[in-house]
């Protein structure tokens, strides 16, 4: 796959690729090309760029391959390319080479970038201080290893207004304003059901399904947003569960637990349990059925054309242990156990399994072509799904529905998990203090912890300052009344029956009896 930006290109290291071609043997003079490629760093996703003379300068590329950013995640590799690429092609148009690039010419492409009316692609602060964080790592690297002056490195440090940031904290001045806070939005229920059943199953804002609508893999689509927003978690990590790592859509409770492995949690310190509401273990279900899901078509559609037999690097699973979290993967001394917690989303993409009718995925998301389907692809989901529901707003206004309220992007669904167990979790925690001091209050905070840190374990924050600072911040000051008006019908139901099974075990609480428990005198 090839993605160009204008007059250069990234490309990324595909090692399932099968370079054989039947009408030429132009390779044949390198060998193994995949083999020399990883014995010169290169792993599966690893980018290079190629300049637009067609040739690559090894130095930039092997940023990519000894570089500190090679232990980074795919995902941020792809990110600092795409920073890359498009500083490059601004430094060719200004005719400057990029070892030779001064800090006015960074302060140029910040402008451009962010601010000349001329550049119809300008960007938000949050995505410029990608840019930036991405060309200083590179510059960085490139300074040790080659002396190459970073144009990157502020040339003096401006002290923080008063009243902002720590004490003694300074702003690095190429730093954009509006980059230090993530743009934190939420939707409700009802706003993220609208989104997905007019952008990913074809409905119109009238409630009807369109006329001549086909939807190709709706299920799948429909499962997998509808998975973000039950789960909280990351894009990345909802993208690179295996079939053998969802628990059973038969399992005990509405939330089933389930484990994410270490090496898919950011950061990748360790793996953490999470819960999978049954509704959505419902859809995944539905889209892997065997007889009626997307899922399957895909698979036996790769199988008919021989995709998978012609894969060069594959691992094949010929067993597992879901209890013990691990798979049995066959290799050339035999069958051998592998932690599925030590297994990162590319490494995840090489599992498959033999069966009947020939290899399958174990992975559980898969493209049209039967092949797991990376991340970033959903990415082009959700654009467009937006773009559906900006058409459908115009169709409802007659063409004239000027700027689309509704949009959603994979990120919003994890704030908005974080929100709703927010107020959860505090009507919860208010129903447990009733009736203490506040001195007992703090003991308790101390001893057991509070609101922010049972919201930071559901998200798998290493800290309760993540989750207060950076996603529910502006809710802090807000009435939990009003919090709770934010939830749907069928929530509230769901918190009031918490909170009152919360009162009936706490002693403390007195709730309303109902005809069942008159004789018994039981607690609601």
């Amino acid at each position: 796959m090839r993605i160009s930006q204008r007059s250069w290109t990234v490309d990324f290291y595909d090692f399932r690729r099968d370079l054989r071609c039947p009408d030429s043997d132009l390779l044949d003079a390198y060998g193994d090309v995949h083999d020399w490629a990883r014995r010169n760093g290169a792993r599966q996703g690893t980018p290079f760029l190629v300049a637009p003379d067609g040739r690559a300068d090894p130095r930039i590329n092997l940023f990519f391959r000894v570089g500190p950013v090679v232990a980074r995640r795919p995902r941020t590799l792809r990110r600092y390319a795409f920073s890359l690429v498009v500083w490059l092609e601004f430094l060719e148009a200004c005719g400057q080479q990029w070892d030779e690039a001064a800090a006015e010419d960074f302060e140029a492409f910040k402008y451009w970038r962010m601010t000349d009316d001329r550049n119809a692609g300008r960007v938000r602060p949050p995505s410029f201080d990608a840019d930036r964080a991405g060309l200083n790592a590179f510059y960085t690297w490139a300074s040790q290893r080659y002396g190459v002056a970073n144009p990157v490195t502020p040339r003096n440090v401006e002290p923080t207004v008063a009243g902002w940031g720590e004490p003694g904290r300074r702003r690095d001045p190429v730093r954009p304003a509006g980059s230090p806070r993530r743009q934190v939005k939420w939707m409700l229920r009802s706003a993220f059901e609208q989104w997905r059943d007019v952008g990913l199953r074809g409905y119109g804002f009238d409630g009807r399904r369109l006329k001549g609508w086909r939807g190709f893999n709706e299920d799948r689509d429909v499962a997998f947003v509808d998975g973000l927003y039950g789960t909280g978690l990351r894009l990345t990590e909802w993208a690179s569960v295996l079939d053998v790592e969802l628990p059973s859509v038969h399992g005990e409770g509405r939330f089933p637990k389930a484990w994410l492995a270490a090496a898919c949690v950011k950061g990748g310190r360790e793996g953490r349990e999470y819960r999978v509401p049954r509704r959505v273990l419902q859809g995944v279900a539905s889209y892997m059925d065997p007889l009626e899901g997307s899922r399957a078509e895909a698979v036996a559609r790769a199988q008919r054309c021989g995709r998978y037999e012609r894969l060069t690097f594959v691992t094949l699973v010929v067993g597992d242990d879901r209890a013990g979290r691990s798979v049995y993967v066959l290799t050339e001394s035999g069958r051998r156990a592998v932690a599925l917690d030590v297994l990162d989303p590319e490494e995840r993409l090489q599992l498959f399994r033999r069966t009947e009718k020939g290899l399958e995925p174990l992975a559980v998301w898969l493209g049209n072509d039967g092949m797991p389907k990376r991340a970033h692809g959903w990415e082009k989901t959700f654009q467009r799904a937006n773009a559906r529901v900006r058409r459908q707003w115009a169709v409802a206004h007659g063409g004239e529905g000027g700027h689309c309220p509704l949009w959603a992007r994979p990120h919003m669904a994890r704030h908005s998990f974080a929100l709703r167990w927010f107020t959860i979790l505090s009507a919860v925690w208010n129903q447990r203090l009733e009736g203490f001091t506040d001195a007992e209050v703090r003991d308790l905070r101390e001893q057991f912890g509070d609101v922010w840190f049972q919201l930071a374990t559901l998200l798998g924050h290493s800290s309760p300052e993540v989750t207060r600072d950076w996603y529910l911040e502006p809710f802090t000051g807000l009435q939990l009344d009003y919090l709770f008006s934010l939830l749907d019908d069928e929530e509230q139901q769901a918190v009031e029956v918490l909170l009152r099974a919360v009162a009936a075990g706490s002693g403390r609480v007195m709730s309303p009896l109902d005809g069942s428990d008159r004789e018994g005198g039981g607690v609601w």
